[in-house]
């Protein structure tokens, strides 16, 4: 079951605009997160929640989608997502922002595979000032935007395929628009 949940957690970049994500949602998959393991049981995140338009149309202009793809802008209009956690560390609680860089991944893939369990996915985006970030928002000095989580239903087609062992990782898309993630094979990952 877990392993379905993984397969079915891509990186989203295009998504059903009509299916708005709700506030308590947003809080459901803070909420499974918030359980996450923390180095040294620090839990240094908050999480802020954008659902509104506003909230949206400020955060979406701000972000880099697929860096992979620079002759593509994604998401395409339309598709885009209806939904953001920006995971912040507040460093009131603790300072070092290099400390919990894996947190902020495990807390993340966290929040993502309980939104594909509710049926949305999203992606992880880095791709951002954190600065920017924080003064769009208007986040309290001691907030550091550390990741930007975006949700929605997706609405696009991903297709995992297997590389040999040489062969490349990169990302890419068809003329129909289908994304292609290939994956390195097991047997090519176990030492």
């Amino acid at each position: 079951m877990l392993k379905d949940l993984v397969k079915q957690s891509r990186s989203y970049r295009g998504y059903d605009e009509s299916r708005e994500i709700t506030r308590e949602e947003l809080m459901e998959l803070v909420d499974c997160a918030r359980y996450a393991p923390s180095s040294v049981n620090r839990q240094p995140f908050q999480y802020y929640l954008a659902y509104t338009k506003e909230q949206l149309d400020i955060i979406q202009p701000l972000t880099g989608w697929a860096r992979a793809l620079p002759k593509m802008k994604l998401p395409h209009p339309g598709k885009r997502p209806t939904a953001f956690i920006v995971i912040c560390q507040n460093t009131r609680w603790d300072g070092d922002l290099n400390r919990y860089l894996r947190d902020v991944g495990i807390v993340a893939q966290t929040m993502l595979l309980a939104a594909v369990e509710k049926g949305l996915g999203g992606i992880m985006i880095g791709n951002f000032s954190p600065r920017r970030i924080a003064e769009a928002l208007a986040l309290p000095e001691h907030l550091a935007p550390m990741l930007i989580v975006a949700l929605g239903k997706p609405d696009e087609t991903i297709v995992l395929t297997e590389i040999e062992g040489g062969g490349s990782t990169d990302y890419y898309r068809d003329g129909q628009d289908v994304h292609y993630v290939p994956k390195r094979k097991l047997e090519d990952v176990v030492l």
